[in-house]
């Protein structure tokens, strides 16, 4: 069997190879393609994933407020709804079902649905790790910013949120990894990005192996960056004794 590098350099419509593997005057090469869909699968991921810290961050917080049974099950109730759906399943949803439910929705593009979908997906998740990080927390904590006469606002604010934070940051980083690799769904509903690119270039040049190997190294790319740079943001928030040494370093 022999590996042919030279697909990338191809171009999508003639099949010719391109000297500098990168297209002129609007030809697209595989190449060309290939870095256009990982930044796709880049965007999808980004913005997902800040979605689903905001979310995670206020449901999780919602959940340990002990004298505000109501919004506690509404937190308990969003969670169990977005963590037991399988997220191809929210994705379809969000691009078939709810445009046809709420006809506002039509225009929004399959790209923002799927970061809605993923974002939401993933902040329940979020969601249960902030609340465990807050409930590990001595209890002590808590009355003693009440007795500093700060609001409960203030008191996660100021005292609870910084340090539970601390400690959730190696589940943090499996979450933050698991979204680039979810993103990979979005080809369900026609956003170019990694996958669906693998797909399509492999029937057109019947060059599965160099196609999924190239894609499958940019995912371990992706995935290793976020890994690293929450490594270093663990090192540098530590909190000696609160957080496992090394734990974002792939102990998760």
């Amino acid at each position: 069997m022999s590996w042919d590098w030279q697909v990338f350099c191809q171009d999508t419509m003639d099949r010719e190879v391109v000297q500098s593997c990168f297209g002129k005057g609007g030809d697209i090469t595989y190449l060309d393609w290939m870095l256009s869909a990982w930044g796709w699968t880049v965007s999808v991921s980004l913005l997902a994933l800040v979605l689903a810290l905001v979310l995670g961050s206020l449901i999780g917080t919602l959940r340990t407020l002990q004298d505000r049974p109501m919004i506690v099950r509404l937190g308990n109730a969003w969670v169990e709804l977005f963590r037991n759906i399988p997220l191809l399943v929210q994705i379809f949803l969000w691009y078939h079902v709810i445009p046809s439910l709420f006809p506002v929705m039509k225009g929004v593009p399959g790209f923002a649905l799927v970061v809605l979908a993923l974002g939401f997906f993933t902040s329940a998740r979020i969601a249960e790790q902030v609340r465990s990080g807050i409930q590990a927390l001595p209890r002590g904590q808590r009355y003693a910013g009440m007795a500093m006469g700060f609001t409960t606002f203030q008191t996660y604010r100021y005292v609870l949120l910084p340090m539970a934070f601390r400690i959730i940051i190696p589940p943090l980083t499996s979450e933050t990894m698991n979204i680039f690799k979810n993103s990979s769904v979005a080809f369900a509903v026609s956003v170019a990005e990694l996958t669906m690119f693998a797909m399509q270039a492999q029937e057109e040049t019947s060059r599965g192996i160099e196609v999924y190997l190239a894609v499958t190294t940019l995912y371990i790319l992706s995935a290793f960056a976020i890994n690293r740079i929450m490594a270093f943001v663990e090192k540098r928030v530590r909190i000696p004794g609160m957080v496992v040494a090394g734990a974002a370093g792939g102990g998760h």
